[in-house]
């Protein structure tokens, strides 16, 4: 039971709540919006969730080997978002063994990402590729060059809605400008700027350990006071995207509910936007900003159904 506890905390299993939610989203649009023979697989939408649950699973642990590796994990002080999970350094895991369960977790994500290239279309093996190569690159290229908080919002936001949705509609001979409704598109979008804008603020606490270990995001480059306006102008954009897609007709009025979490998010907005350099501080800023997003998410699920 220890080794269990011990390997959750590992693999930041409290996070992994992200993931079910996206692909709920992406389901969520299946129902609405596949005009198609009405045929729900059971047995794929687990799939799916597994393989993006997986996928997360990769990314979690190869940026604990990395931090653990740089000294980063060294240099910061944790909070309950951010700074890691501990294990390594209190040496609770070793960092052979998880480097084997990040790279196995990215084997087994991947193989399901081919299945489904195989039953439904190839265009998931070009977005299974796409994933594949962010998480293997994040932590060596991508948070190096500004690009982490960009690329987690397109892998692990957007994507796998849209990839959810051509998993369980797609047929191999489809034609690629038949496999996504615009519809789809669009309600991905708000999923994966709230994605990069997680990054974004969990990234405040950590500063100048990032420094440190090689790191070079956004927050460090911009500085946080100019960070925090970049954050406030994503949660501007990706709630004015979630009032928009109804008011277009893109879905139904209860699409609205995912509204409710503005406030949450204005919270979040305003205290990273007068205290970034404040740690207690941004702590709130950062827990209001990971209950937004997750229940952001859930909402526009659950909009899309009704």
């Amino acid at each position: 039971m220890n080794r269990f506890i011990i390997w959750m905390a590992q693999i930041r299993a409290n996070f992994l709540i992200l993931a079910v939610l996206l692909v709920f989203t992406g389901l969520s649009t299946v129902y609405k919006y596949y005009t198609g023979p009405v045929d729900f697989n059971w047995f794929h939408a687990v799939l799916i969730t597994a393989g993006v649950v997986l996928a997360h699973i990769s990314v979690n642990l190869f940026n604990e080997y990395s931090d653990y590796s740089t000294r980063i994990d060294f240099n910061t002080s944790p909070t309950p978002f951010s700074g890691g999970s501990g294990m390594l350094i209190s040496q609770k895991t070793s960092p052979g063994s998880v480097l084997i369960a990040a790279v196995m977790s990215l084997v087994i994500a991947f193989a399901i990402g081919l299945y489904f290239a195989i039953v439904s279309h190839w265009f998931i093996l070009a977005i299974s590729l796409f994933g594949l190569l962010i998480i293997i690159f994040y932590t060596t290229v991508l948070v190096r060059f500004m690009l982490g908080e960009l690329f987690s919002g397109i892998a692990l936001g957007s994507l796998v809605v849209i990839g959810a949705y051509i998993a369980m509609t797609a047929t191999p001979g489809k034609s690629i400008t038949e496999l996504v409704p615009l519809s789809v598109i669009l309600i991905s979008i708000p999923p994966g700027i709230l994605t990069s804008l997680l990054l974004l603020l969990n990234e405040f606490p950590d500063v100048e350990a990032d420094k440190k270990g090689g790191r070079y995001h956004l927050v460090i480059h911009f500085g946080k006071q100019t960070a925090a306006w970049i954050y406030a102008a994503g949660i501007f954009v990706a709630f004015l995207i979630i009032a928009l897609i109804p008011i277009l007709g893109f879905s139904g009025p209860w699409f609205f509910i995912a509204l409710i979490t503005l406030p949450l998010a204005l919270k979040a907005v305003i205290t990273a936007l007068l205290h970034p350099e404040d740690p207690k501080k941004i702590i709130s800023a950062l827990s209001a900003n990971i209950i937004t997003v997750l229940a952001t998410n859930l909402l526009i699920a659950l909009g899309v159904l009704f």
